[in-house]
């Protein structure tokens, strides 16, 4: 006598069913909004853009100063691009004499 086995598989329940596409859907909105953020480059510290420098005046002139005279002047300067400024070496300014 030989018996038939039938195997009865129970159905999957609703959430057996939704839980993997809930997953890819979730996984896959991180995802995009990791790249959202990371297209972006941090808008702030690590600007994308280039930065660019401006400075109020570029020739100062005095005309004729005695010897030993002391002069001063100010002199703004403006990061006027989208990146961050940065100085890679201090900043320096350059005295022609006689001009």
């Amino acid at each position: 006598m030989t018996r038939n086995r039938t195997t009865h598989s129970k159905p999957k329940s609703r959430w057996g069913r939704t839980l993997p596409w809930m997953a890819i859907f979730i996984g896959g909105l991180l995802f995009l909004i990791a790249i959202f953020f990371f297209s972006r480059g941090g808008q702030g510290e690590q600007a994308g853009g280039a930065p660019a420098i401006q400075v109020d005046q570029q020739v100062i002139d005095y005309g004729q100063v005695k010897l030993g005279t002391s002069l001063s002047f100010k002199i703004k300067v403006t990061n006027v691009g989208s990146g961050t400024l940065r100085f890679t070496q201090p900043p320096s300014l350059q005295i022609a004499e006689g001009c």
